[in-house]
């Protein structure tokens, strides 16, 4: 089953120096039937102004994935990590048993940014934060895993959870699949740029499908595509 989900109908929020839309309840956008996805708790799309951010803010028992679609975000936290990702790049936090933090968009253009909030495994372990980049031209063509909890990704930035993001860059004409280890996994699909075919659902931009009860998922660009998935326990 393929849930396409259109950008249009998504929640949003209009800050000034921050346009965000939300796949997923958040915030004062609520949806009951859009709560969570299996652990998968938040996409959020944001669009964030220059010279403007998020000011320093605290958060708990979460995996915090940020990929980085445009311009660069540069963080700050209590821990005392300080640094900057940019377009394409993935930084990940693990909240654990709280961490404090800042996100600014310190570039002299805009920054956009998918932030992905998944469920951790366990509660109580220690906050921590990393950064890493993952050139295009490496997933040109196939899946890489970006982030991860599962065995066999030491490549990813860890997260601990039962989960993987992972992203792909599609030619026009290409096509890739992916395989859920069964069908009671969870799997949300966004193109940061692109239109796509999944399994015969028709994807825009920005779009995201719901997937469950599927083994393999074929995706086929029906324009030059970057995409972002991510594969969730139920």
């Amino acid at each position: 089953m393929i849930e396409h989900r259109p950008f249009a109908g998504l929640g949003a929020a209009h800050h000034g120096w921050l346009e965000a839309k939300h796949h997923f309840s958040f915030a004062h956008y609520h949806d009951a039937a859009r709560e969570n996805w299996g652990t998968l708790r938040v996409w959020n799309d944001d669009t964030i102004q220059p010279q403007t951010g998020f000011p320093p803010h605290s958060h708990a028992d979460m995996e915090i994935v940020t990929y980085v679609r445009e311009g660069a975000i540069t963080h700050q936290d209590s821990l005392g990590n300080k640094g900057r990702t940019v377009a394409g790049d993935v930084q990940v936090m693990s909240a654990g048993t709280g961490i404090r933090h800042s996100e600014y968009n310190l570039e002299q253009g805009i920054t956009r940014i998918f932030q992905i909030w998944i469920v951790p495994n366990q509660r109580g372990d220690p906050p921590s934060w990393g950064t890493k980049p993952f050139p295009k031209t490496n997933r040109s063509g196939q899946f890489v895993a970006l982030a991860s909890g599962l065995a066999g990704d030491e490549n990813a930035l860890p997260i601990r959870t039962n989960a993987r993001v992972l992203g792909v860059t599609l030619k026009a004409g290409e096509a890739v699949e992916y395989r859920f280890a069964n069908t009671e996994r969870h799997g949300y699909l966004v193109p940061a740029i692109g239109k796509i075919d999944v399994n015969g659902v028709t994807l825009d931009a920005c779009d995201g499908a719901a997937i469950t009860d599927e083994t393999v998922i074929r995706v086929t660009a029906l324009e030059d595509a970057e995409l972002v998935l991510v594969d969730a326990a139920a």
